[in-house]
């Protein structure tokens, strides 16, 4: 073997081993993780470039993710999942972190029940907490459907809303998704200032499962119009069918009418509770219209009213029993504030309110008589709370006998 042949092979023998460690070292390196941005408007598009004068390049529409391959003045080169490249303005879209977010918000309450239906009024969009200063990202169309989940209330906030700040390509995505930040608390009142203006929240779940929050003017509980003119000048809470009955000469194209368990509560913003009326509306076969069975008043209330059935067999009372037929009776209840709990505490950062000792109340409905079905241990005389003082039967009773 030659010399110079020699002095490669010793090079080899010494260099490789430092080769091959390099190479894994290469493969095992993680590349930089990609970043990606959320659109934001309902429909926009990507241009080939920053200037007044740019051709489309893609059409993206609200909640696509964009890959950013560079950032400009107040743009991003993006690319789609489709692999179309092109520019779009900041303004336009959120950082991935907003929609790590939803995602959190959406495994977290996947479990909630679900205590009203609504309609989305106008287009809105979706916060990832109460307020308006807090990030946002789905829009919902007006006609859309909602599940109502949980009700937030806070004082409506003067703060100006922050620019979303600018996103780095650089930065890796967070490994896991940070809770919402915190609804801003405004400084305290002074003892003589008006009352602060409120504002109701609700978190919604939409047809696709997004889940979020949105402000309550902005969309309408689910109610049948035909009760509409028995409101009293109060809203609908939560509505629902307990039974239908049969009436051919009724003036409708579907002659099983239902029978109806409402909800109401007065048209204000900022109550610790969700309603302060209950109604429950049955069908008159004879003049062919609904009329009052049951109605509660002036209590405190709690979401959801829920209605379910009751076999006869159940019902101890043998007498009872016997003249309601064989048919499963409807069966509703609801909770409302115990008089014993106190004011309710409503959380000053999250506008959930927390109310302490509740008592059910459930009610059977037997025809056209709705009866309070009483719990274990329950009592028909345990007192609850009144937003409004009760009157005093005792002195009208004896002012009517003095007249």
């Amino acid at each position: 073997m030659s010399y110079r042949n020699a002095a490669r092979a010793l090079l080899l023998l010494f260099i490789g081993p430092l080769l091959l460690g390099l190479a894994g070292c290469s493969r095992l390196h993680h590349q930089a993780a990609a970043n990606f941005v959320y659109v934001t408007a309902k429909q926009t598009y990507l241009r080939d470039r920053i200037a007044a004068v740019s051709t489309r390049t893609a059409t993206v529409t609200n909640g696509q993710r964009l890959q950013i391959l560079q950032s400009g003045r107040k743009t991003y080169q993006v690319k789609t999942d489709k692999g179309e490249i092109g520019w779009i303005k900041e303004a336009e879209v959120v950082p991935g972190q907003i929609a790590a977010d939803f995602d959190a918000l959406k495994t977290a309450h996947a479990a909630d029940t679900v205590v009203a239906t609504a309609v989305v009024r106008d287009e809105v969009s979706m916060h990832t907490a109460p307020g308006r200063e807090t990030s946002k990202l789905y829009l919902l169309q007006e006609g859309d459907k909602l599940k109502l989940l949980q009700r937030a209330t806070l004082a409506k906030s003067t703060l100006p809303i922050a620019a979303p700040k600018k996103i780095k390509p650089a930065a890796p995505p967070a490994v896991a998704p940070t809770p919402p930040a915190a609804v801003p608390v405004p400084p305290a009142a002074a003892p003589d200032a008006p009352p602060p203006v409120m504002e109701d929240w609700w978190l919604v779940r939409d047809a696709q499962g997004r889940t979020g929050w949105i402000y309550s003017h902005m969309m309408d509980v689910d109610s049948p119009d035909a009760l509409t003119r028995y409101a009293e000048n109060q809203r609908v809470v939560s509505a629902a069918v307990l039974t239908t009955v049969y009436d051919p000469d009724a003036d409708a194209a579907d002659k099983n009418i239902p029978v109806y368990v409402v909800a109401y509560a007065p048209y204000k913003a900022g109550l610790p509770y969700d309603f302060d009326q209950v109604r429950v509306f049955t069908w008159n076969r004879t003049k062919h219209r609904y009329e009052t069975a049951y109605r509660e008043r002036n209590m405190e209330g709690f979401l959801p009213l829920v209605t379910t059935t009751q076999p006869v067999s159940t019902i101890t009372d043998i007498k009872l029993s016997a003249s309601l037929g064989t048919e499963p009776l409807p069966v509703f209840k609801y909770k409302v504030l115990a008089a014993d709990a106190g004011p309710i505490f409503v959380d000053p950062v999250t506008g959930i309110p927390k109310p302490g000792n509740l008592i059910e109340k459930d009610f059977r409905l037997e025809g056209n008589y709705v009866r309070r079905v009483l719990l274990p241990g329950q009592s028909s005389s345990t007192p609850q709370a009144h937003p409004d003082p009760e009157p005093d039967k005792k002195a009208a009773k004896t002012a009517k006998k003095k007249r």
